[in-house]
């Protein structure tokens, strides 16, 4: 009777969703912050001994479609350090990656972490990237507890949902995907200018308290299951 897609730009790009008799709706995925763990002062000096603060983070999956190569590339010649957090499928090849470009004390693999520790790292990083090049990252939950925790982002123009959490120019920057040097320039201009990763950080946070809280999703899926249930059904009818 619905289809639910979680983003207006999966939904105009979805070859299959453009083709549905049925009609569709859009409710973006959210998140409760009271799920997330208050990380203990003590962790994150751990972290800022080991890592220091301002770096740019990654956490998630390393599967292929994540674009992790790209980050790794734009980390060349890069004056910031760059954190990747979490395990995967592809993470020999980029720890290969890393060696061969000589890397190994700008790019750094932490492998899987918890909740606390990823809570740390959004903390003390300046902001969060999120290199995915293919449709297969269909939206973006990374994106969503960056944006909860005030950080600015770095992603890639890909039709689905990672251009809604994030905004070019109001919430971080959207470049082309498979583009190293773009994915640095956008790096470098808030690697120079901390006021303006706390100003675009800022505003992640408000698109997130406008969008992507557990509660705006509830309230929208309560909505549409009573849609539903009031439209009559062909049986009703006769």
């Amino acid at each position: 009777d619905l289809v639910v897609a979680t983003s207006p730009e999966y939904l105009r790009s979805s070859t299959v969703l453009g083709r549905l008799s049925t009609p569709v709706t859009v409710i973006p995925n959210g998140v409760d912050e009271r799920a997330y763990p208050q990380p203990a002062p003590q962790a994150i000096e751990r972290w800022r001994d080991r890592l220091g603060d301002g770096f740019f983070l990654f956490v998630g999956v390393l599967r292929y479609y994540k674009g992790l190569h790209v980050l790794v590339e734009a980390a060349r010649n890069f004056p910031g350090r760059i954190v990747i957090a979490g395990e995967g499928p592809e993470r020999a090849s980029i720890e290969q990656q890393v060696r061969s470009l000589g890397l190994q004390e700008s790019v750094h693999l932490l492998g899987r972490i918890s909740d606390e520790d990823k809570m740390c790292l959004l903390q003390l990083c300046r902001a969060f990237t999120f290199p995915s090049h293919l449709r297969s990252e269909a939206f973006g939950m990374s994106l969503v507890e960056a944006a909860m925790c005030g950080k600015p982002m770095i992603s890639c123009s890909i039709g689905t949902g990672t251009s809604f959490i994030n905004l070019n120019d109001q919430t971080g920057y959207v470049v082309e995907p498979e583009d190293p040097q773009a994915f640095q320039a956008a790096m470098l201009r808030l690697h120079q200018s901390p006021s303006l990763a706390a100003t675009l950080g800022a505003q992640a946070r408000t698109h997130y308290e406008s969008l992507f809280t557990a509660s705006a999703m509830a309230g929208a899926y309560l909505q549409a299951y009573r849609q539903v249930l009031t439209v009559p059904t062909p049986a009703d009818r006769h």
